[in-house]
């Protein structure tokens, strides 16, 4: 029977381990298999962050990528575009948009606006014939002037008070087209309506009626960029379209 010598040699295969004599992994790895690390970081799976020489590399890795110099990172810059109010018709014109202002239909056309007048000078003319022929011979030349005198009354009152209601005539609901109020688009007012007949009636009825309308109409034609008639300017409103 043998006895056990703690100073003579370790037995193979048995006794007491060794921890300071186990051989190293081949690779040169650690006992667990794993490349040697200073920091014991496992490398990332999958292929190196790709960018060449300054691409974002972790905390030590470099710069982070970010946009050019001088590019907004939130996307378009603020500078690209006009500030508000400033539209292409020129420094201080009103903004993008069909109409006047934004959000405002666009402009009635010119025979629109022409049928619409005919259309209700004939139908006052008519109302002012029933009111005057009674009173006059069908061959009395003064029943013609008077027809046209009560016409313009008549006129002045009809217009004043269908603009100041929703901005149409009878002729102008017929045509599509109505007044609108230029800052903002809206029915004309009450004082902007009946300055808006006045101006058409009152001067016809002073001297020369048809050159006043003459006159008062190609001021319209020639008006930039908002084609107002002389009754237009002075009561500041605008014709637009409702079709």
């Amino acid at each position: 029977m043998s006895t056990y010598d703690p100073s003579g040699p370790e037995p193979e295969g048995g006794g007491k381990p060794s921890f300071g004599k186990q051989p190293p992994q081949s690779g040169g790895g650690t006992p667990e298999g794993t490349p040697s690390d200073p920091y014991g970081t496992p490398p990332p799976d999958g292929p190196p962050p790709s960018g060449g020489p300054g691409a974002y590399g972790g905390t030590y890795g470099g710069a982070p990528a970010g946009p050019p110099y001088g590019q907004n990172p939130y996307g378009q810059s603020p500078y690209d575009q006009p500030p508000p109010g400033y539209g292409p018709a020129g420094y201080g014109a009103p903004g993008p948009g069909p109409g006047p202002v934004p959000g405002m239909p666009p402009l009635g056309s010119w025979p629109n606006r022409i049928l619409a007048r005919l259309i209700d000078y004939v139908l006052v003319q008519a109302v002012a014939l029933l009111l005057v022929l009674p009173f006059a011979g069908h061959a009395d030349r003064s029943a013609s002037a008077g027809a046209f005198w009560v016409a313009c009354a008549i006129y002045f009152v009809y217009e004043g008070l269908m603009l100041s209601r929703d901005g149409q005539t009878l002729g102008k609901k017929a045509m599509k087209v109505r007044v609108a109020m230029l800052v903002d688009g809206n029915s004309p007012t009450q004082s902007a309506a009946w300055t808006r007949a006045a101006v058409f009636i009152l001067p016809a009825v002073l001297c020369c009626a048809a050159l006043w309308w003459l006159v008062d109409g190609l001021f319209g034609v020639f008006d930039k960029p908002y084609r107002q008639c002389i009754h237009d300017k002075a009561a500041k409103t605008v014709v637009v379209s409702t079709a």
